[in-house]
């Protein structure tokens, strides 16, 4: 029992890893990759990646929508977890980071569940919304540029069912939404995101010190 969030030692990591992420070989093998990759800070973690696989169970997802897809591991992780008749939306604007994904996804056998749409995800989500897919999602994942977040919150708030769930990563920014001092663009969207989801009527919330920090609102 503890009043606190554990400190995370390198050891304590290294376990929690190895006996709390049942991460398979097309996972690894991803995230070996990407770990060589000059932008690879922009991976979540295994721990991350296996909380969020056991989410989409929970909620029985059928159907993704991801902001932010990078190399892929994250829509691998979710795929995986909903099985062959789930559905992966993913939205990025890089050809050459999503090329990665596509590979891995083909390699792993499941690039047929997988939806990459590649423009900003500010007009993606506005072409979804408007073909009709207003509260047809289970599960939304945002993880992209920080100063878009609060539109793609409000956005998937429309594309998500009653009961659905929003996981919105680098809440935390380094600890960087703490100190007064930083005034940066993204430390700022960040801060004003994470205050105005602590009193939205419209969700229930939790934000998880995993990663560099996960807030989940699930729409009511």
């Amino acid at each position: 029992m503890s009043r606190d969030t554990l400190s995370m030692s390198d050891e304590l990591l290294a376990y929690i890893r190895a006996i709390g992420c049942r991460e398979d070989a097309d996972l690894r093998r991803l995230r070996e990759e990407t770990a060589a990759h000059p932008a690879a800070q922009m991976q979540i973690s295994p721990e991350q990646g296996q909380f969020m696989a056991l989410l989409v169970e929970l909620i029985g997802a059928r159907k993704v929508v991801e902001v932010g897809t990078f190399t892929g591991y994250s829509a691998m992780w979710m795929s995986k977890a909903m099985g062959a008749n789930g559905r992966v939306v993913c939205l990025d604007v890089s050809a050459e980071f999503t090329a990665i994904a596509k590979h891995h996804w083909e390699l792993a056998g499941i690039s047929d569940r997988i939806d990459l749409r590649l423009a900003p995800a500010a007009d993606s989500l506005k072409t979804m919304i408007n073909a009709g897919e207003t509260g047809q999602y289970d599960f939304a994942f945002l993880d992209a540029d920080k100063t878009g977040y609060d539109a793609y919150y409000e956005a998937a708030l429309v594309l998500l069912r009653p009961g659905g769930l929003i996981a919105i990563d680098n809440v935390l920014w380094s600890g960087a939404v703490a100190d007064p001092s930083d005034q940066k663009a993204d430390t700022k969207a960040l801060r004003a995101l994470n205050e105005k989801i602590a009193t939205d009527a419209r969700v229930t919330v939790s934000l998880i010190p995993i990663g560099d920090g996960l807030t989940l609102a699930r729409k009511r």
